[in-house]
């Protein structure tokens, strides 16, 4: 039968296969941190107050992709290129996921509006990122070389979503709750589809890695097909919520240092 815990198990234990995740996982998050250090630069003067913030986000994100690459030096790895369809962050952008990177290149100021479309489109990749976390945190939370790395970047990206939360809540408070609305329920229904393209791709080149027999890959692509009806049903609902976090002030103070591996 197959398990989320046995087919991360198989990944991990695979050189080639744990490469090329890490590798898209560090991508991702170097990505990510440049994203948000230039929208942390071009914030307007009406929301400074969101510049540090967002920065840190940023920080920890740029941290996450050092985690990554300390991963695999410590098997002694190098990072391997990142096939297109794989890449979850510039495929979202493709699709108008996330703030244009040629705007973001610009020594311009963004508008409010930008701020609450980025703010928007990172309540929901956070939410999935949030996801992905809590379920490696429960496979491999106390693994010998992974534990320590996963439950950080977990507890970062519970605060990043903690961040996104009370930011919007507040920018509803301040008149822009239609455009919030409308940006979330788009944003959602674009990224089930994206992660559903990217989802597929990564088991397919898992698959030829770890040569699983036709029959798993077929049962896991079905398994991804599946979670994208269910998404598109109505799941991506949980994606688009606004509710005031528990951990308020998440994203206040510096960065927590990565740890030692």
């Amino acid at each position: 039968m197959l398990s989320g815990r046995g087919l991360f198990q198989e990944i991990i234990d695979d050189d080639d296969a744990f490469r090329l995740f890490c590798s898209i996982a560090a991508r991702g998050e170097a990505q990510g941190g440049w994203e948000n250090g230039r929208i942390a630069a071009l914030v307007p003067e009406s929301m400074r107050v969101l510049a540090p913030r967002i920065a840190r986000h940023g920080a920890d994100e740029d941290k996450h992709g050092r985690i990554f690459n300390a991963l695999l030096r410590k098997r002694g790895l190098e990072p391997v290129p990142v096939p297109p369809e794989t890449d979850y962050t510039m495929l979202l952008e493709a699709r108008g996921i996330g703030l244009a990177h040629e705007k973001l290149r610009r020594d311009e100021p963004l508008t409010e509006e930008d701020i609450v479309v980025y703010l928007s489109h990172s309540r929901v990749t956070e939410q999935r990122a949030a996801d992905q976390m809590d379920m490696l945190v429960t496979y491999f939370g106390d693994h010998p070389e992974l534990g320590k790395a996963i439950r950080m970047i977990c507890n970062d990206e519970s605060n990043h979503l903690a961040y996104c939360h009370e930011e919007l809540l507040g920018l509803v408070a301040d008149g822009h709750g239609r455009t919030i609305h409308r940006v979330l329920r788009e944003s959602a229904l674009t990224e089930i589809r994206v992660h559903r393209d990217v989802s597929l791709s990564v088991m397919s080149r898992m698959g030829r890695l770890l040569r699983w027999p036709r029959a798993k890959s077929a049962a896991l692509a079905s398994g991804i097909h599946g979670m994208y009806a269910y998404e598109r049903f109505g799941g991506w609902h949980r994606m688009i919520g606004l509710t005031m976090p528990e951990r308020r002030g998440a994203l206040d103070g510096p960065p927590v240092p990565a740890p030692a591996l």
